[in-house]
């Protein structure tokens, strides 16, 4: 197995480069942001990209994204401290294969990995329940536990359209919610489909009716 890790910590990184070495898993590159990530995945072509979530200029979200529709053979899984749900379906949603949390063992995380040469997706305990839970959710058409009551948006998107209404600019939203402009703007395209509108303008609109300005 070759992988690519995508990390802005450097002192982690050293160490689980240290940890797949020690189990013959080569590792290809190290890069500290999603930027980097998918510069790298074109170039070196890596079997897995272990990616965290939270990273300057480029999130790992919006990278699996883009690495997904340009090289959809590459399985990538998220490595990450956030327990949050939403970043669990985002995740899914976004093409990743796996969903892992930092605070598990070394043997573990090994063994994770090598279910996933066998063609088991990689989870913590606990979050492949909350993706059967959501999977089940779709599947009725009720809601779910990451969704607002403002007309079906999830409560990130709902953070997004409350800014986007009081007057930021995109970038200023980034800044607010730790975000890069790019992935604000991915969150209003589907704020717009989600609410059937089709500019900022209405957008704002909305939530003027809705008072979430």
């Amino acid at each position: 197995m070759r992988v690519l890790l995508v990390d802005d910590n450097r002192l982690m990184l050293e160490g689980l480069k240290n940890l797949l070495a020690a189990h013959g898993i080569e590792v290809l590159g190290i890069a500290s942001n999603g930027r980097e990530g998918e510069a790298m995945a074109q170039a070196l072509h890596p079997d897995l990209i272990l990616m965290d979530i939270r990273m300057p200029v480029c999130d790992g979200l919006e990278a699996t994204r883009i690495i997904k529709a340009r090289q959809p053979e590459i399985k990538i899984v998220m490595l990450t401290t956030s327990i949050n749900d939403e970043d669990l379906f985002d995740a899914i949603k976004s093409g990743a294969c796996g969903y892992l949390i930092k605070n598990m063992s070394g043997e573990a995380f090994i063994e994770a990995l090598r279910g996933l040469e066998q063609g088991t997706p990689p989870f913590s305990p606990g979050l492949a329940a909350a993706l059967l839970e959501e999977f089940a959710r779709l599947a009725s058409g009720t809601k779910g536990r990451g969704e607002a009551e403002k007309g079906g948006l999830t409560e990130r998107q709902t953070e997004v359209l409350r800014l986007v209404a009081a007057g930021l600019g995109y970038k200023e939203v980034g800044q607010r919610l730790a975000l890069s402009e790019r992935t604000v703007r991915y969150h209003m395209a589907e704020i717009m489909n989600r609410l059937h509108l089709e500019n900022r303008a209405q957008v704002i609109a909305y939530a003027g009716k809705r008072d979430l300005k």
